[in-house]
């Protein structure tokens, strides 16, 4: 780091000046990016700020006027301090104007008691500042080289935050939009008092900027994302008045920005070892998603797999695993790519043509091919029978540990290539809802489209920073006000439009009077600038609050 003004002062050669500080003795702590020595009374316009000026005074205005315009201008540049040597102007005190201005204005003034060389100065404390930032040239390649190599590895969030918080010394969180934790690391610090009441805290810290650092909680953070799609910010977690950069261009704002793009850049990289079959299949399956291929090429790839799609009833299902117990030495693209060969094989032994690969860290998904003779609803339930067996046989591999049966959702089948992405993406939708239906809640052994309502839909989305901008857009202020002030106006909002907007009914449900509850309503109505007897108001609300659940989840 720069060194301070204090540092300065306590340099060998200011000692022997018997430096005095006379103003702005709650400044010390100013960085010193450079010395200038200078007797121009208008030396400001020379200055790019963080100087500490060295004068004799022997050309400063005599009035006061001039004085505190001399004190403004430097510190309107940004000056860190002002030395004033006694001999040449000044012999016992400074001018009072002069040092009330620089009290006033938080400048640090010293007076040297005693003649010193100023080139012995300067020489001192450049020697301060080139070292200083060739150390942080030092710093700033380590960084870049542990990040580079974090990168190329394909390093999990987890191993990044781990070399933040190394490097920093502090707590570094990962969160989403909706100020949600997805990783984190505690550099040592107790786990619970980093984590506990985050998001209400986390919304509290809104510096501006892509790189900001927030004075009041201590807390540095900056905006994770790519391709001009924000999805998170990371934060270093500081106490006030601790180990922080003012500002976006320290150390600790290069290293948390580098961690930041490494996190980005790894999350549009990261691919699971699979086999060569299976990276073709979730290849082709991709690129019916994404429109990456063409309907040809998807159909001529297809068929030289050994899965024609042409002429066929074309049926997309998504799989899910409801989050059960799975052995410990698996690791997560293991865990996936065992559950996609499980999916492969269950197709396989029922005669069914069909593309299978892995869609997203925890989803695999099949296209499957029927023919004219194949009846649809057989063909389900007999995958859905074979799928079942061979989780449970695979169960019994680690008999202490229960392995959940996986969630199989179906789109509705499509007559066409051309059509298949949106039977795909419809079985998505079916198995992130209902993920949340208890396993052995329904006589059918499969999911379809009937069972997802809008709240499987916000289910399905509440990953989606847009959605998540949705929310804070609808409910940031309220939910911002709820934290600041620990009231609680989005439970009762909630309230109010689940009881259809009848606000008699909607105080008895909240146990408050009428008045009280009206009143509440009101505050609402301010906080959030709406009319609540608008009906796409609340429906837009509504929504709002359905989301939030479904981010939360």
């Amino acid at each position: 780091m720069l060194p301070t003004v204090a540092r300065v002062l306590d340099l060998d050669v200011m000692r022997r000046g018997l430096p005095q500080v006379v103003a702005g003795a709650d400044q010390l702590e100013r960085l010193v990016r450079w010395v200038h020595v200078s007797e121009l009374h208008d030396v400001a316009g020379v200055l790019q700020g963080g100087e500490l000026v060295l004068t004799t005074g022997i050309a400063l205005p005599e009035d006061r006027d001039g004085l505190a315009r001399y004190v403004r201008e430097l510190v309107e540049v940004g000056a860190a301090g002002l030395v004033v040597e006694f001999g040449r102007r000044y012999f016992d005190s400074l001018p009072r104007a002069l040092v009330h201005a620089a009290e006033q204005r938080g400048l640090p003034v010293i007076v040297l008691r005693r003649e010193l060389r100023f080139v012995a100065i300067t020489e001192a404390v450049h020697a301060l500042v080139v070292n200083a930032q060739l150390e942080q040239l030092r710093a700033s390649e380590a960084v870049h080289q542990v990040f580079n190599e974090l990168a190329v590895e394909g390093a999990e969030p987890s191993e990044v935050l781990r070399q933040i918080a190394r490097m920093a010394g502090a707590p570094v969180v990962l969160e989403n939009l909706s100020h949600q934790v997805l990783a984190h690391d505690s550099a040592g610090s107790p786990e619970n008092e980093l984590l506990e009441d985050w998001e209400r805290r986390s919304r509290g810290v809104r510096p501006t900027g892509r790189t900001g650092y927030d004075p009041r909680s201590g807390w540095l953070v900056t905006t994770v994302g790519a391709r001009g799609q924000d999805w998170g910010r990371l934060v270093l977690v500081n106490e006030p008045g601790g180990r922080a950069d003012n500002g976006q261009e320290g150390p600790l704002a290069m290293l948390l920005e580098r961690g930041a793009a490494t996190l980005a850049l790894n999350r549009l990289l990261v691919r699971d070892r699979e086999s060569l079959e299976r990276q073709t299949h979730r290849t082709l399956l991709s690129g019916i998603l994404t429109h990456a291929l063409t309907v040809s090429e998807v159909a001529l790839r297809a068929q030289a797999l050994g899965v024609p799609l042409e002429g066929r009833r074309l049926v997309g299902v998504v799989l899910r695993q409801r989050g059960g117990l799975i052995p410990a030495a698996l690791e997560a693209q293991s865990r996936l790519r065992d559950f996609t060969e499980l999916a492969a094989t269950a197709a396989r032994s029922c005669r069914l043509a069909a593309l299978v690969g892995a869609l997203d860290d925890d989803g695999v998904g099949l296209l499957i091919a029927l023919g004219s003779q194949q009846d649809e609803h057989a063909a389900l339930e007999g995958f859905a029978a074979a799928l079942r067996k061979l989780s449970a046989d695979s169960g019994k591999e680690a008999p202490s540990r229960e392995v959940a049966e996986p969630v199989i959702a179906v789109g509705s089948s499509v007559g066409s290539v051309r059509d298949a992405r949106r039977t795909l993406m419809e079985a998505t939708q079916v198995a992130d809802a209902a993920l949340h239906d208890a396993p052995g809640t329904r006589a059918a052994s499969y999911y379809r489209l009937p069972d997802v309502r809008l709240r499987g839909l916000l289910h399905l989305l509440r990953e989606d920073a847009r959605l998540q901008t949705y929310v804070e857009r609808e409910l940031g202020p309220l939910l911002a006000h709820d934290a600041e002030h620990g009231s609680q106006l989005v439970p009762l909002l909630r309230v109010y439009l689940e009881q259809g907007r009848n606000k008699s009914a909607a105080a008895d449900a909240a146990h408050l009077s009428r008045p009280s509850f009206y009143d509440r309503l009101h505050k609402v109505e301010r906080i959030l600038a709406v009319d609540l007897d608008q009906v796409e108001s609340c429906l837009s609300l509504h929504v709002a609050l359905l989301a939030l659940d479904a981010v939360r989840r």
